[in-house]
């Protein structure tokens, strides 16, 4: 594709380009305008519910309720952008949310509006310090993908034979999202204080600040080789790819790595039928078994083992390659745990793979999580809770997270502390709580984690190994699946 001169980009910027933004007071007012209306319309519906008989009609005036504030909640997030496009992609699962909000923002994965390709190759010249013709010898000018920090297109950089992927950050985001995160604090704090029972102002702290990482791509790039290395040094054959970094393609701005070619993970059935695989059959279910055992291997040793993990596996950020291998995209976010609640979270995984709810309840102290019970069944709420929170299997009866509901834990146990750096763990397993539901696949992810946090234990010197011939050997490296 040929490329345009940046003379003539340069004289036609200004009438090319006009971010869909707001000014900070006009951001501001757009998102307490809509979201006091989507607040209200359920508060009213609450109200209203209580006059109508029969459960039938109760929960045909919710789904009403849910499709109206599904429309405008997807509005909300595709017409402001920013940080709320990644709300969208938080709320978007179907464990936590209604049925009608996962349709709408489902789609909101990778769609962003794109910056327009004028600024994006300014933008690329200014940060790399050449012409763009003499850096690439093939730039595809549509992007692969734009969300809500930056864009990426196909390239091929000259003298190359594999094409690469080139991040490129929208310029001005950043004042953006921050002020659509002090907002959603303000919102959280409401809420905590008013409806759910949560230390919500903790999680959006942390989200603040995994956020902010976020904008700096040297940081990235970094973060990505890590973990690259550990997964090689741990495994014959690591559970998920990870991008190469083209190291002298890089700045705060512009991230240049390799191209990864897949499938997105939300079109892996339409793609299976293209095939004529019957994505409810069985060869599909072990393809399936696959991807997300692969996964969930990734995670519990980053988490349990290294401490240092990819916090993001939003479902725009997994791909399917041949012979079902999963590659992981943008680690922008990425976490490091301290040692005291990477092995109290280890602790904890236990706890829940063998069903004791005296021993969540002393790892519950061990994380520093405080709670406000004054419930029956204490213990019981308790393990449930840690089930909600912190394992993709939800408890029995439960199928979708609601903290309005006053059955939930969250409504029983009120949780008064919770320490910020545990979010990015929370994040975590509730993406991967959402990914197996969309497979179709109810496991647990404590369970599949158990030899990993026995094998960080043991290594910690907190847990007699019981079977050092097992650890000898490196068997307990290997999840074994369980339906």
């Amino acid at each position: 594709m040929p490329f345009l001169k940046l003379q003539e980009f340069q004289e036609n910027l200004s009438t090319t380009f006009r971010p869909c933004t707001f000014r900070p007071w006009q951001r501001s007012f757009q998102f307490w305008i809509r979201a006091a209306d989507i607040y209200t319309g359920y508060k009213v519906c609450q109200v209203r519910v209580k006059f109508v008989k029969g459960s039938d009609k109760q929960e045909e005036m919710w789904e009403k309720q849910h499709e109206l504030a599904a429309k405008k909640i997807y509005s909300m997030c595709y017409e402001l952008g920013g940080f709320l496009l990644k709300a969208a992609q938080i709320l978007g699962k179907p464990d936590l949310a209604p049925a009608a909000w996962v349709r709408r923002l489902v789609t909101l994965c990778d769609r962003a509006p794109a910056t327009p390709f004028e600024v994006v190759q300014l933008v690329l010249e200014k940060e790399l310090g050449r012409n763009i013709s003499e850096l690439f010898e093939r730039f595809d000018v549509d992007p692969i993908g734009s969300a809500s920090i930056a864009q990426v297109h196909r390239a091929r950089v000259r003298g190359a034979k594999n094409d690469v992927a080139v991040k490129v950050q929208h310029p001005g985001v950043q004042d953006l999202m921050m002020t659509d995160i002090r907002n959603m604090k303000a919102f959280a704090l409401y809420l905590q204080k008013t409806d759910i029972k949560f230390d919500l102002f903790s999680v959006t702290k942390e989200i603040e600040k995994q956020v902010g990482y976020e904008f700096d791509f040297l940081r990235e790039a970094e973060a990505m080789e890590r973990i690259k290395h550990f997964l090689h040094a741990n495994n014959k054959k690591p559970p998920v790819l990870v991008p190469h970094v083209i190291h002298d393609m890089v700045t705060r701005r512009v991230l240049v790595m390799e191209f990864i070619d897949g499938i997105p993970i939300l079109n892996l059935g339409d793609e299976m039928a293209k095939r004529g695989i019957n994505p409810g059959g069985k060869m599909a279910a072990v393809a399936k078994q696959n991807i997300l055992k692969n996964l969930t291997l990734a995670y519990g040793q980053m988490i349990l083992k290294s401490g240092f993990f990819h916090a993001d596996p939003h479902p725009g950020n997994i791909l399917i390659c041949k012979d079902s291998e999963v590659a992981l995209l943008d680690y922008g976010q990425v976490k490091h745990l301290p040692d005291n609640l990477r092995l109290g979270y280890a602790n904890l995984i236990l706890a829940l793979a063998e069903n004791d709810p005296i021993k969540t309840t002393q790892s519950y102290k061990e994380l520093g999580i405080q709670t406000l019970s004054t419930c029956e069944n204490e213990q019981k709420e308790l393990f449930k809770l840690a089930q909600t929170m912190f394992d993709t299997k939800l408890p029995p009866g439960v199928t979708v997270m609601s903290p309005f509901s006053e059955g939930s834990s969250i409504k029983k146990i009120g949780v008064q502390t919770f320490p910020e750096e545990l979010y990015s763990i929370l994040r975590t397993v509730h993406l991967l709580r959402g990914l197996s539901v969309g497979l179709g696949i109810n496991y647990s992810c404590a369970e599949q984690w158990r030899p990993i946090a026995e094998e960080a234990l043991i290594a910690a010197g907190r847990l007699k190994d019981r079977n050092p011939e097992v650890h000898k050997h490196g068997l307990l490296r290997r999840i074994f699946w369980r339906q």
